[in-house]
């Protein structure tokens, strides 16, 4: 009998901006603080009883390297004894990490596992390829940041290798949408961030991280920083950044960012033994592929495909947390699911647009908002989605408990 998955505490950092307050932290020690949050809010967690503590990272290229969640939690002084992963499904990275952790659980593998994911693409740093040839001089250098590097060309001939931008376009050409809906779109989610930051809603889920000063007292960094609210007029005036009559700009995209984000994931014995209270219940994920170049498409076969073998329909979710890689990616899926963008349903609180991307952290961080907004509206489901690079889609779908 398949059991019951619950997360019982969940927390992440702010989300700092590119070279922002988070820059001078390794992407090893940002990962460990809200393991550390995790093991200080919870002190009747035995960690010698946690089965595995599963991390989703989308770059390992520089201080990620090395299996970052077993450096993370040696770094945040969790038992050797407790095994550790990293996996990367890019942009989904850490709300598969859930995934997998709610599968272990559910089919009796494990009790209790640790989840989330961390993104310093801040300091991803340059890669260069070896030589070819003995003392040649082809080498190629790479910005591990984000996007293709080293690219194999039977996948570009056969599949291309579109950058992320450039799917975006592919997706407003095909899916007809303007560059005004996308600044609207985007203009509407930076007021919606701003908004639930003013009112607090953000604090329950963000553990201040404590950035130390050359000079003078440390600083309490405790805000998303990316947030940057600006009128419609000056977004009109910003340049495509693909080409020249395209519409994805700066504005109407997410931002290259810096996170991290875990949650205790627990079956119902473990409850007991841990006592531990559970806020959600984890019901399912769902994984697709989809055509590369349309890679922004993967949340509505994802959802469609959770939500039937689930039993449950789209007018059913209460919150619809939704990750806006670009505007007209987020337009196009809610337009194939048959949604509207007025839907007060999708992301109420902003989203990456306006919060920020932190590939491998985001996935986490949508079910973390996700389930804050649950128990503070008393509500019961949600329904958590991102595209994927290289053409995927993944979709998640919780339940309020609390």
């Amino acid at each position: 009998m398949l059991k019951d998955v619950y997360i019982c505490d969940a927390i992440r950092t702010p989300i700092g901006r590119y070279s922002g307050s988070l820059a001078t932290i390794r992407a090893d020690d940002l990962a460990a603080l809200p393991l550390k949050a995790l093991k200080e809010r919870n002190p009747t967690l035995d960690l010698n009883q946690v089965d595995d503590l599963i991390l989703g990272c989308a770059n390992q290229a520089g201080e990620d390297n090395r299996n970052i969640a077993r450096m993370a939690s040696l770094l945040a002084g969790f038992p050797e004894a407790l095994a550790g992963v990293t996996l990367n499904r890019l942009c989904g990275s850490g709300l598969n990490a859930i995934g997998y952790g709610m599968q272990a659980i559910k089919a009796g593998e494990s009790e209790l596992i640790i989840a989330g994911g961390v993104e310093h693409m801040t300091r991803a740093p340059y890669v260069m390829a070896k030589a070819n040839t003995d003392f040649g001089r082809n080498q190629h250098l790479f910005d591990t940041t984000m996007g293709w590097r080293f690219i194999n060309p039977a996948l570009n001939e056969h599949y291309g290798t579109d950058s992320m931008a450039q799917t975006a376009e592919n997706l407003a050409e095909k899916f007809d949408v303007s560059r005004l809906q996308q600044d609207e779109f985007a203009f509407s989610s930076q007021l919606k961030a701003a908004s639930a930051q003013e009112m607090g809603h953000f604090n329950d889920e963000i553990v201040p991280v404590t950035l130390p000063q050359k000079k003078g007292a440390p600083i309490l960094f405790d805000r998303d920083e990316h947030l940057r609210l600006t009128s419609l007029e000056k977004m009109a005036k910003l340049s495509p950044i693909v080409h020249s009559k395209g519409s994805i700009t700066a504005a109407n995209a997410s931002g290259i960012n810096d996170g991290a984000a875990a949650m205790i994931l627990a079956s119902e014995s473990a409850l007991c033994a841990q006592n531990l209270t559970p806020k959600a219940k984890v019901l399912g994920m769902s994984v697709v592929g989809v055509t590369p170049s349309l890679m922004g498409i993967g949340p509505i076969p994802a959802s469609q495909k959770l939500l039937t073998r689930l039993g449950l329909t789209l007018d059913e979710m209460d919150i619809i947390e939704l990750n806006e890689a670009f505007a007209a990616q987020a337009l196009s899926c809610i337009q194939g699911l048959g949604l509207t963008e007025e839907d007060p349903r999708i992301n109420p609180q902003g989203g990456a647009i306006a919060l920020g991307h932190p590939l491998g952290m985001s996935g986490t961080r949508i079910v973390i908002s996700a389930m804050h907004q649950l128990i503070r509206n008393q509500q019961k489901y949600a329904l958590c989605t991102m595209c994927i690079g290289v053409g995927q889609g993944i979709a998640m779908v919780i339940e309020n408990v609390a």
